[in-house]
């Protein structure tokens, strides 16, 4: 049957008109949560599952209860501040600031009415973010989840994963913001336990490429990639490289394991993002961010994929192995 466009638009009209008012006035009210975030959507999925599950254990589920309006920078970190202004503008009910520390500074800088609850790998109070982890006072609260504290504890897995390696290449990102005191910490480290640490830089596709072919030219005995948002989203890409390199190495979060790479140590990131996302639903509830303290992580991972270390012939001592949280095979 065929209906007319004009019978058609009046008839929606009227039935519109004909809802009831509470049921109108909800759907208005409905809130908005703005997601400013470094890196891309793509390879944030699995954590994006653990947000949107977090916001569901406190009642609010995407598209039904609360609209969530994304803004995905994709590495380049400069484009951070207006997609920060934008939501502002947009009057979103919440900021969740994700992707390291790029994105919390930028959101904080553009708005002390909004709350905010970030996603950060670095000290919050260092940073500048809160002024206590107990008591953060202000409009911005969030997840810390350390791993840019743990390059030292990283090296020291790989210096038994690898106890011959007298060179080991540093994979990072220079335009991280959290960069200087990461790498310090590695490198300080590298020197207590005897080892030459090597920089090596990458803020591109290209630029990894051409890293790792360094790394391979120097002949670096083990690889130790520092956490980035932007690597975060070419995990494929590092690790593929990593595993052609045929060396040791230990990456910052369990997606790389599960993409191939050998050893991978650090918080339970996805679980990280379920917090957030309570803590989104909780402020939607009404808490405000000032009392809710800066929560961290409990426990750290250790993956092993010892499918990968059999296939390019790296041999995993058995005291290491028993170290792990979970072994891939």
């Amino acid at each position: 049957m065929r209906i007319q466009r004009r019978e058609f638009i009046g008839g929606f009209i009227g039935a519109a008109a004909a809802w009831p008012l509470p049921a109108r006035a909800q759907q208005a009210a409905s809130p908005v949560i703005g997601f400013l975030h470094s890196g891309s959507p793509g390879p944030y999925a699995g954590r994006m599952a653990g947000f949107r599950q977090g916001l569901s254990d406190t009642g609010f589920v995407e598209g039904k209860d609360v609209a969530i309006e994304y803004r995905w920078a994709e590495g380049n970190y400069e484009r951070l501040p207006q997609m920060a202004l934008d939501l502002v503008r947009r009057e979103v009910s919440v900021i969740v600031a994700g992707g390291g520390i790029a994105s919390a500074p930028v959101a904080k800088g553009a708005t002390s009415t909004i709350p905010i609850v970030f996603l950060t790998g670095v000290d919050p109070v260092a940073a500048g973010l809160v002024s206590s982890l107990a008591r953060p006072g202000g409009n911005v609260t969030g997840v810390s989840f350390l791993t840019q504290a743990l390059g030292a504890k990283r090296l020291g897995l790989l210096n038994v994963l690898a106890p011959n390696a007298s060179l080991v290449a540093l994979l990072l990102n220079p335009t991280n913001p959290g960069l200087e005191a990461a790498k310090q910490e590695v490198q300080t480290a590298g020197q207590a336990s005897g080892r030459q640490i090597h920089v090596f830089e990458a803020h591109t596709s290209y630029e990894i490429d051409a890293a790792f072919g360094a790394i391979a030219r120097e002949q670096a005995g083990a690889l130790l990639v520092l956490s980035d948002p932007f690597f975060s989203s070419s995990i494929a890409q590092i690790t593929t490289l990593g595993n052609k390199a045929a060396i040791p190495a230990v990456y910052p979060s369990r997606e790389y394991g599960e993409a191939g790479g050998i050893v991978s140590y650090g918080a339970d990131i996805r679980d990280e993002y379920r917090k957030a996302g309570v803590y989104v639903g909780r402020i939607l509830r009404g808490a405000k961010p000032a009392d809710l303290p800066v929560l961290q992580p409990t426990k750290f991972e250790l993956i092993v994929n010892l499918k990968t270390a059999k296939s390019l012939g790296l041999k995993i001592a058995d005291s290491f192995i028993l170290l792990a949280d979970e072994v891939i095979e």
